[in-house]
């Protein structure tokens, strides 16, 4: 399916095409109060005990264990660093660098590439994704909460929001490129204007943003901050291998407990880390990370399990099934004129299955290699270019985990089957026709350029949308060639198989799956909102449970 243009050319023009340099740091940077209880998983003792132990400091667990930690004892564990002291993630122009200049083990990034030919990217830093995204914040929309399989109390839920966007959460600044973006869709027809919101509405809005006025990011370790350091300690550079498991006692109806973790530093030895009695280990290692920690740990399917000679735990076949990917497509531009930086602050929510956003960024242009013709520069060229992509709702196509190696550092293998469902592919067909229609409105004229003979049109980097858009088939062989992600991938671990309603892994006593792998569907236009929001929840809930 995945083209060469999708291979290396639609992954790299839109990382160049959102993404300036890096560039220094150039105000103080104040410790946060939450590097008070950080610490290096070599200082831990080999065993102790916790009342809850939260395995990944992603987007959902940090406010998870932020939340636990007002009245028990929690331990968070993170297998990347922290983000403090690095300029190129507390920055919107240091986004590129970190997605790009990633290595095997210690990375804030750590890249794979799915079995689809896609390239793709999953946070390794203490904050997750959220430390590496690229900051768009909206809740999600109603049905996603009707189609979760998951108990909801909407009172709870709307608390929770609240709590993280007092927090995190600030109103975007609208320069050239997204306020043009922003007229073009509402005149494309994509209305009403909800002027800047944090909902999710039918129409063209102003989203929120992590990114504070002063460009700098703001991620869900800062959650941490609301922690009670008495109750709260978050080992980094610490990979969970095993969650461990003993049977369960004659009056439960599950044959298995969860008892804790075993969990390796960076010099190579291990540590246990124990739940006390009504105590509970509760994963939030992501869509790949929880599937991959719980097949390791012997949970999942028997005959799969036993083709790597992993002792069979507790048999529950559709660990790493239902695993989906929302596909990304879009057009790429070079403007007449000069245009600012800009990440995503503005999305079209159309009726027709499809979100619209956009980008816009200055990137090093480089000559042609050894031209005899040319004389080198010194001085880098650089080059203006601006996106505009879609998003397709669901997706419907679901692919698969499995593991690549039983070192639980490695990248599992993943197939995301995207655009295998027909009703995905023309989602993706009104998509990029809504595209379209924006570029022929009145507000991009002034990105044309004047041709040779006469008329006036786009400069492209990449494909171009087809001449005749009319032309269903042509409209769904662009679809499928220029196919790319937007880093939404989700489930693995979804609700209603691996997890009930309340995130409990079905046939385990005290073990939760809290994170985007219990996904079906991707919440609205971004699930970053969504999971920090169900981190706050679910650790509200617990306490709830604990106190009546």
């Amino acid at each position: 399916m995945a083209k060469s243009w999708t291979l290396y050319g639609s992954f790299f023009v839109f990382f160049t095409i959102i993404i300036l340099n890096s560039l220094p740091l150039t105000q103080s940077e104040q410790s946060p109060s939450y590097m008070r209880f950080v610490f290096n998983a070599t200082e831990f003792p080999p065993e102790d005990y916790y009342d809850y132990i939260v395995v990944g400091g992603g987007t959902a667990g940090c406010p998870l264990a932020a939340t636990l930690s007002e009245k028990y004892r929690v331990l968070l564990l993170e297998r990347g660093g922290v983000p403090y002291g690095r300029p190129n993630l507390m920055t919107q122009e240091g986004f590129l660098t970190v997605l790009t200049d990633v290595d095997e083990f210690e990375s804030p990034a750590q890249a794979f590439t799915s079995e689809d030919g896609v390239p793709n990217a999953r946070g390794r830093i203490l904050g997750g994704s959220s430390a590496i995204n690229a900051g768009f914040y909206s809740r999600a929309d109603q049905d996603f909460y009707n189609r979760s399989r998951i108990t909801w109390d909407l009172n709870v839920v709307n608390q929770s929001y609240e709590w993280v966007e007092k927090a995190i959460v600030f109103r975007p600044e609208l320069k050239n490129w997204q306020s043009a973006v922003r007229d073009g869709l509402v005149e494309a027809g994509i209305d009403p204007f909800n002027g800047f919101s944090l909902d999710h509405v039918i129409g063209t809005k102003i989203g929120g943003s992590t990114f504070d006025s002063s460009g700098r990011r703001h991620s869900a370790a800062d959650l941490l901050n609301f922690a009670n350091p008495s109750n709260i300690q978050v080992a980094v550079y610490a990979s969970v291998e095993r969650i461990l498991l003993a049977p369960s006692p004659d009056y439960s109806a599950s044959k298995q407990t969860s008892i804790g973790v075993v969990y390796r530093d960076q010099s190579g030895r291990y540590h246990h880390a124990m739940v006390r009695e009504k105590g509970e280990v509760l994963v939030s290692a992501g869509a790949l990370g929880s599937p991959q920690l719980l097949l390791l740990s012997g949970i999942g399917s028997r005959p799969y399990l036993s083709t790597w000679g992993i002792p069979v735990a507790h048999h529950l076949p559709y660990v790493g099934q239902f695993l989906f990917d929302n596909p990304r497509n879009g057009i790429s531009i070079v403007p007449p004129a000069p245009l600012e930086h800009s990440l995503i602050q503005v999305v079209g929510i159309t009726n027709s299955g499809a979100y619209l956003e956009a980008a816009s960024n200055v990137i090093p242009f480089a000559s042609p290699v050894n031209s005899l013709f040319m004389r080198t520069s010194q001085s880098p060229v650089y080059l203006t270019v601006a996106t505009l992509m879609e998003k397709i709702v669901g997706p419907v196509s679901s692919g698969s985990l499995r593991l690549g190696s039983t070192d639980v550092r490695m990248n599992p293998i993943v197939r995301f089957n995207y655009f295998s469902h027909r009703g995905d592919v023309e989602r993706c067909v009104n998509g990029t026709r809504k595209i379209a229609d924006v570029l022929r409105t009145r507000r991009m004229e002034i990105f044309k350029f004047d041709q040779w003979f006469g008329g006036r049109d786009f400069r492209y980097i990449g494909p171009a949308l087809p001449v005749d858009e009319s032309n269903d088939e042509l409209m769904r062989e662009f679809c499928h060639q220029t196919v790319n992600t937007i880093w939404h991938y989700h489930g693995g671990c979804v609700a209603g198989r691996v997890v009930d309603q309340n995130l409990r892994v079905i046939g385990i006593d005290g073990l939760r799956v809290v994170d985007g792998s219990i996904f079906r569907v991707s919440p609205g236009t971004n699930p970053q909102a969504t999971l920090l929001m169900l981190g706050r929840y679910v650790g509200t809930v617990m306490l709830r449970e604990r106190f009546g």
